[in-house]
């Protein structure tokens, strides 16, 4: 009996380390080759899109993680490798929006608001990859943030029919991105979950062409 419990402790704990494992390792080996942090070195692509994140942390500090995407946004639009930004973040609310907040600091940061494209319905990365295609006519993409984030976002683009490749915004270090990474491999998870069950954005919506 004293046997079996163990074995079975044992189980609880190996079997979602090992999921966890092979999901991070799966999505880190397909989309190593389509990450890029030189601006020199990265193809050019007609339009770039910065995932949201809030610009500000919990207790008010600056998130950097917002602060970063935006300088590597505006440092790829100023090597001429995109020609247009889509923000694609959370609008879920008259007090939250990401979209509009990253558009005011790219039109500050010197990107014309003409070539600023705004997704509201960029709920989570699965919603931002599928509405990019079907609801902005994308058939590619640079996606822009962390280089944890932008490995997840290019495997969700490519099981969706969207060629994407990444340009890392600088990452984060301390308690911070101690707690993010560990969501991440969570995130991870999720992500063939929702491949398996085929789970859909949560809004769709007219086209919008970027032009």
């Amino acid at each position: 009996m004293k046997k079996k419990l163990i074995i079975f402790s044992i189980s609880i704990i190996f079997i979602p380390a090992l999921l966890i494992f092979c999901c991070n390792a799966i999505i880190e080996t397909s989309t190593s080759s389509k990450i890029y942090d030189s601006v020199y070195n990265i193809p050019y692509n007609k339009v770039g899109l910065v995932l949201g994140t809030a610009k500000k942390l919990a207790n008010g500090q600056p998130n950097l993680y917002y602060s970063y995407r935006i300088k590597a946004t505006i440092t790829l639009y100023k090597a001429q490798k995109i020609d247009f930004v889509l923000v694609s973040g959370d609008n879920g609310s008259v007090y939250y929006n990401e979209p509009d907040t990253f558009k005011k600091d790219l039109i500050n940061g010197g990107i014309p608001a003409d070539k600023i494209f705004l997704d509201y319905a960029g709920f989570r990365t699965l919603d931002s990859m599928v509405r990019a295609k079907v609801v902005f006519g994308l058939s590619s993409v640079t996606i822009i943030s962390q280089q944890f984030h932008n490995e997840r976002a290019i495997y969700l683009a490519q099981k969706k029919g969207l060629a994407a490749i990444g340009f890392n915004a600088a990452d984060v270090n301390g308690k911070a991105s101690i707690r993010v990474q560990a969501r991440e491999y969570l995130a991870r998870v999720k992500v063939f979950i929702d491949l398996l069950f085929k789970t859909k954005p949560k809004f769709y919506g007219k086209k919008i062409e970027i032009t």
